[in-house]
């Protein structure tokens, strides 16, 4: 109990909530980063994904290469970059860190977005042939729109991975939520560790529910109609 009321007070410390180390400023540094690192993803990688799964070429061996790549551990990418003067130094970190981040962000991203394009039916590419739609209206009318769910899970996890891991940028001197991590574990301040971490899954759980709403909204609802009766026709008591 004496524990729970240390992180208790740590909380209800009023300048914990104020200054450039308080908890809205490096909240809001943190939740920065990740919308930038994620976003790069999304147009690397999924512009990527896009591409190679309207062609069909090429796809399997890009795939398979960045998910090989995610065994690159981050924390070891991110030192690497850090002992480059004219990258750690940049922005007080944030270069580095965008940089390590977005190798970890693109493998998710590419390889939903990739699978999405393939799993559209071939007969409803024919169709859409069949009526007249250029290539590029099927991309974008046809494949796009029914790629979506898929394409929104490729970046809901890698919002959540970048989340969960952009608080190793305070090791490149990035002042995030990350920082209570690391000068509590350096310190031995479990207190001030555990916050932090607190903080991280919060807006982990904030990043997945808002996404989780950007992918209902996106994705179009006749499609939306039809996993929802998958998923009930799933439960039991139901033929």
């Amino acid at each position: 109990m004496h524990f729970w009321a240390q992180v208790f007070d740590w909380f209800t410390t009023s300048t914990n909530w104020s200054g450039s180390q308080g908890i809205p400023q490096l909240f809001w540094h943190q939740l920065e980063l990740s919308a930038v690192v994620v976003g790069t993803a999304l147009a690397l990688g999924g512009g990527l994904g896009v591409i190679l799964g309207h062609t069909g070429r090429g796809g399997l061996v890009a795939v398979n290469a960045a998910n090989a790549f995610r065994a690159v551990p981050t924390l070891a990418l991110l030192t690497l970059l850090a002992i480059q003067p004219a990258i750690s130094l940049k922005w007080n970190g944030f270069l580095a860190s965008w940089l390590a981040l977005t190798a970890l962000a693109i493998p998710p991203v590419l390889t939903n977005t990739y699978v999405g394009m393939r799993e559209v039916d071939a007969d409803v590419r024919d169709a859409a042939k069949a009526m007249g739609l250029t290539g590029s209206q099927v991309l974008l009318r046809v494949e796009a729109p029914l790629a979506t769910p898929f394409v929104m899970a490729g970046v809901r996890t890698a919002a959540i991975e970048v989340v969960a891991t952009s608080t190793l940028a305070a090791y490149v001197s990035f002042t995030d939520l990350g920082t209570y991590v690391i000068s509590g574990l350096n310190t031995n301040n479990t207190v001030v560790a555990f916050s932090g971490a607190i903080l991280v899954a919060v807006m982990a759980g904030m990043v997945a529910g808002v996404l989780g709403l950007l992918t209902r909204a996106l994705t179009p609802l006749p499609l939306r109609r039809h996993v929802r009766s998958r998923l009930v026709g799933t439960r039991p008591g139901f033929a």
